[in-house]
């Protein structure tokens, strides 16, 4: 049982260690998560669209393992004769002693391209709410500032930027997060978030049986020290019903799969198996996620003219 716990200690020092390289939450079902990483997304697919993802990462590894949900909402709108976006991104991540929140308001220009789709360009500003209750099973007696004693608590302004491109099959994105590198908690060792760089894209293709389709795409994040690269595929039927595979070079395989319930309405599941020496420790990872979009329509009020050339 000593060996046991120990192992497990071992592990979360390494999942905090880890997250800190990292720094930004992961997820499984990128393809749906856009808006959390680049601002430019917002009011993209001409809908209001809101979206939710849970992750329970690492199930049956015990306290400290990662749960995150994030939880974001986008709107178009046209102002001054100009195509526009704006969003709202919540996310609440925990790892091990940790309890990040942050909170961030987009901004999305958007530009139709004749025949060839939208491209966009945003910018996105919020704080991030970072907070460690280190509560150690072993009495400690290091004095390393490295090893965190009491409580930390600090509240930092965040910016990040990114453009977006879009038509009806396929989406390009590039963006930054974190531009300023607000620091976080550690107040005898103070960190600072690393800028975070991710590139995306999406393709739709149609199969000789018009009801189907494939989508492959990536997800590719790097903040210069670690990377992310995901490769997912998807297979499409009746534009309602998905189900696919995605492996993150290095750290997992997921199968995931998903249904649209009614006009707009759709949920999705995926479940990753670890690639790495942790697996031994843990029955998987669980992603839930809940999207919605919708349009508002106005009916037009009764109109006279004048003219018949206008009826």
């Amino acid at each position: 049982m000593f060996a046991k716990n120990i192992t497990i200690l071992f592990f979360l020092v390494l999942t905090i260690s880890t997250a800190v390289a990292q720094q930004d939450a992961q997820f499984s079902q990128n393809m749906f998560n856009q808006m959390a990483v680049n601002p430019a997304y917002a009011g993209s697919s001409d809908m209001i669209s809101a979206t939710a993802i849970n992750r329970m990462q690492w199930v049956g590894f015990g306290d400290g393992a990662p749960a995150t949900t994030v939880v974001n909402i986008n709107t178009p709108f046209t102002l001054f004769g100009l195509s526009q976006g704006a969003g709202l991104n919540i996310i609440n991540d925990r790892f091990g002693f940790n309890s990040d929140i942050g909170l961030s308001l987009a901004y999305a220009a958007r530009f139709k391209i004749e025949k060839a789709g939208s491209l966009a360009v945003g910018f996105n500003a919020g704080v991030i709410n970072n907070s460690l209750k280190p509560k150690w099973k072993f009495p400690s007696t290091t004095s390393d500032d490295a090893v965190p004693q009491a409580d930390e608590s600090s509240v930092n302004f965040d910016l990040g930027f990114g453009v977006f491109y879009n038509n009806d099959l396929m989406y390009f994105g590039v963006s930054a997060s974190h531009l300023n590198q607000p620091k976080f908690n550690k107040a005898q060792n103070p960190s600072h978030y690393k800028i975070h760089y991710y590139l995306t894209g999406g393709y739709i293709i149609p199969l000789s049986n018009k009801a189907w389709e494939l989508s492959p795409s990536v997800f590719i994040g790097s903040n210069l020290t670690n990377n992310i690269l995901s490769i997912n595929t998807n297979v499409i039927y009746n534009k309602r019903f998905w189900g696919g595979v995605s492996y993150r070079v290095g750290e997992a395989f997921t199968t995931m799969m998903g249904v649209e319930i009614f006009s707009g309405l759709r949920i999705g599941y995926a479940f990753d198996v670890s690639t790495t020496k942790i697996s031994s420790y843990n029955s998987g990872s669980h992603e839930f996620m809940l999207g919605y979009s919708f349009t508002l329509k106005k009916e037009k009020p009764p109109q006279q003219y004048k003219s018949i050339r206008f009826l």
